[in-house]
């Protein structure tokens, strides 16, 4: 018992020793890099680069003027990718001296053929005619949005989205006040009533009551 004690004791006290030397690993290992990315031929910024630490979810784009900032580790492979340049890769030097790093990336444009299209004109001029009046155009923004807007649109619409927190408060304050108006008394029928007959009518009319598929 003496000796287990002895021994909780000793692990208890190297504990934090241990803790505190993997904080100053880990802290030694911590790199800010800084740098720009820029052409090969003219020396120019390039915007919009991503630069990603390789194997990790991690990564930046550089600014208008091609210049990044990110932390990584020493040893890290960082890729440089654009839709326009060759994409290249460096790695982080493992004995590097201090936590910071310049850099300063070239890419070179990298060019993609495309397969050879050949145009051809149609045989007649008649099958032109035909071929242009059976094609089928889709709708243009206005249609679909005429279409959107319609009133057998916005009627299903109407039915089928929720309530947004504005039209839920609404109708919780409207319920509260009719049910504070009737306090203490019964509240009248609308069976009585012509007005609440009209509405029902036009809501039978318009199908309101049909089961929903």
């Amino acid at each position: 018992m003496k000796h287990f004690l002895r021994y909780i004791f000793f692990s208890l006290l190297l504990v934090p020793f241990a803790a505190e030397a993997q904080f100053e690993s880990l802290k030694d290992s911590v790199v800010q890099l800084y740098g720009v990315v820029m052409t090969h031929d003219s020396l120019k910024g390039i915007p919009g680069v991503t630069v990603m630490v390789k194997g990790q979810n991690r990564g930046t784009i550089t600014n208008e003027q091609g210049v990044f900032s990110i932390v990584v580790l020493k040893g890290d492979e960082i890729r440089f990718s654009h839709v326009s340049y060759r994409t290249e890769t460096d790695r982080i030097p493992t004995n590097l001296e201090g936590n910071q790093y310049n850099m300063v990336k070239l890419l070179a444009e990298d060019t993609i053929y495309l397969p050879t299209a050949i145009i051809k004109a149609r045989p007649t001029r008649e099958q032109f005619e035909r071929d242009f009046v059976n094609n089928d155009v889709p709708d243009d923004g206005i249609e679909i949005a005429r279409q959107n807007t319609s009133e057998a649109k916005r009627r299903v619409l109407a039915r089928s989205l929720p309530r947004d927190g504005g039209e839920a408060s609404n109708y919780a304050l409207s319920k509260n006040a009719q049910g504070y108006y009737y306090s203490g008394q019964a509240p009248p029928m609308n069976i009585f009533n012509p007005f609440a007959w009209s509405e029902f009518v036009k809501a039978w009319k318009r199908g309101d009551f049909k089961k929903k598929n």
